[in-house]
């Protein structure tokens, strides 16, 4: 993404709610010149604001990113997605869902469990599952958590719609974190998307 809406929308996407004159130090230009492209985004549905006043002076304006903003980040072949569930529960239920659930699970788990080969300390495997994970689309990225560990954070999820339809892909999400990370990694979801929140974010210490 490279021109300034599209770096708007990211960053958004990335960070949360901002306000005006931080956006316009991740664009580099005037604040009058991010005005005028958030006033477009707004016109198109992609963006809202919210004004809250704080003492004295013009209350300060916060902007996020709209619903329909989301499908500016694609949620992985979508529809066939939901189509191919519908027919596992259909032919084989219930049962037939969590089987496919954990076949996808242990696959994923070898794979990571491969790529993770050779990363002794904990910062240098979190570090690989969040390129990993931004490979996959998650648009994944990785600090210190101030209590100590790491934070994990998914600013998107490309399976979302299947995660709505069938919350085993979100339990065997942190599953597969937990045991591609090894029996000496803590991992806690802290943020869930599906929960409502603007991302999934993982914290991630060593055990014990």
């Amino acid at each position: 993404m490279h021109a300034p809406a599209d770096r708007i929308l990211f960053q958004l996407k990335t960070r949360g709610p901002a306000e005006t004159l931080a956006l316009a130090a991740v664009l580099g230009v005037s604040r009058q010149a991010t005005l005028q492209h958030l006033e477009r985004l707004v016109a198109d549905g992609l963006v809202a604001h919210t004004d809250e006043r704080r003492g004295v002076g013009r209350p300060r304006r916060t902007w996020s990113l709209t619903d329909m903003a989301q499908v500016r980040f694609p949620d992985t072949h979508a529809q066939l997605t939901l189509e191919m569930l519908d027919a596992v529960r259909a032919e084989f239920g219930e049962d037939g869902v969590e089987r496919l659930v954990a076949r996808r699970e242990q696959a994923t788990v070898r794979a990571y469990t491969t790529a993770l080969a050779g990363a002794k300390r904990l910062e240098a495997r979190v570090a690989r599952l969040a390129e990993l994970r931004t490979t996959e689309g998650y648009m994944a990225d990785w600090t210190p958590d101030p209590g100590g560990g790491f934070l994990l954070v998914e600013n998107h999820c490309p399976i979302c719609a299947a995660a709505a339809a069938c919350q085993g892909f979100c339990r065997a999400e942190l599953q597969v974190f937990r045991e591609a990370l090894g029996p000496d990694v803590s991992v806690e979801r802290t943020d869930h998307i599906l929960a409502g929140a603007r991302r999934c974010a993982y914290r991630i210490r060593l055990a014990g």
